[in-house]
């Protein structure tokens, strides 16, 4: 089948060798026939050999340090397509879903980054925040396919190179766990739409090599340090009011709002508010009752990362 130029993949790996091996083979097998790029985040395992071995096709990027969702930024940079698919190396795109993905942003210009359904383990069991993307309060928008978001899941989600890497890709200093806020607000200022559109598929079977306290750590951290960077003063400090009180005071939830205290300095330095009407759309997303029953249901708080 004639290869889709349209659209590359970049995954993202860290010690994971036997997923991203995995990961790498199902997106090339995939019918668009994909280029992939794989940016190591300075895996200390077997990553690099096997994949040398394994899927030499491959391009990999070695990185010398772990630095987070930041890797995505290389992968991005790296190819020349005009849409870009991430895979986490325990996630890869159903056949057919990329190409559904490009005719979708060929049609909507204005669209900067599409997010889709994620199906987990061999169950295929809805992730919950699908769900919530579903039910996304925001209104209608005739430009934009699907359902309409002020948000994102990295891991399951289109984007058009040109707005990404306008836009500056992932910031450095979020690493990991709720890191796509911070980039889908800079998109809507920059007047991008996001969109969740269900037919497109994504596979997630979750590794089992994870830091539930560490990302627990991370994801408060990030929510108050987005907050404190794009929203108006009014707003983040009801956004921090809220976080405060919607996380479990444990070990790790106590870390993160240290951590987010440590760097109120970078913060301020690097603070801008976004325009009144993404602050509006953001609001209404927070204050949506079906968002809220959703969350708290699904216990969804540690996975902010659409919105």
């Amino acid at each position: 089948m004639r290869r889709d130029e349209r659209v590359g993949v970049v995954v993202l790996t860290h010690d994971r060798a036997e997923e991203v091996v995995r990961t790498v083979h199902r997106v090339r097998a995939l019918p668009e026939r994909p280029p992939v790029v794989v940016v190591d985040n300075a895996s200390s395992d077997a990553t690099p050999r096997r994949l040398a071995a394994e899927a030499p096709e491959v391009a990999l990027l070695r990185l010398p340090s772990n630095v987070g969702a930041a890797a995505r930024n290389v992968g991005v940079a790296h190819l020349e397509t005009p849409y870009v698919a991430f895979c986490d190396d325990d996630t890869w795109w159903a056949p057919g879903a990329l190409a559904r993905a490009a005719d979708l942003l060929d049609a909507h210009p204005r669209l900067g980054v599409l997010s889709a359904r994620v199906l987990v383990g061999p169950e295929q069991r809805e992730d919950p925040t699908c769900r919530v993307m579903a039910a996304s309060p925001l209104p209608h928008d005739p430009t934009l396919p699907g359902r309409p978001l002020i948000g994102f899941m990295a891991g399951a989600s289109v984007v058009r190179r040109s707005a990404f890497l306008a836009a500056g890709g992932f910031h450095h200093r979020l690493f990991l766990g709720g890191e796509e806020l911070l980039l889908a607000l800079d998109l809507a200022a920059a007047g991008w739409g996001m969109a969740y559109v269900a037919d497109l598929v994504v596979h997630h079977h979750p590794s089992p090599r994870r830091d539930a306290a560490a990302r627990r750590r991370l994801t408060v951290r990030n929510a108050l340090w987005c907050a404190w960077l794009r929203r108006p003063w009014r707003s983040a400090a009801r956004r921090t009011a809220e976080i405060l009180r919607q996380r479990p005071r444990d070990a790790a939830w106590r870390a993160g709002v240290r951590s987010a205290l440590a760097g109120l300095p970078w913060v301020v330095r690097e603070r801008r508010p976004v325009p009144a009407h993404v602050d509006a759309a953001l609001r209404t997303v927070e204050t949506s009752a079906v968002l809220a029953a959703a969350l708290l249901r699904e216990r969804t708080s540690a996975r902010l990362v659409w919105r």
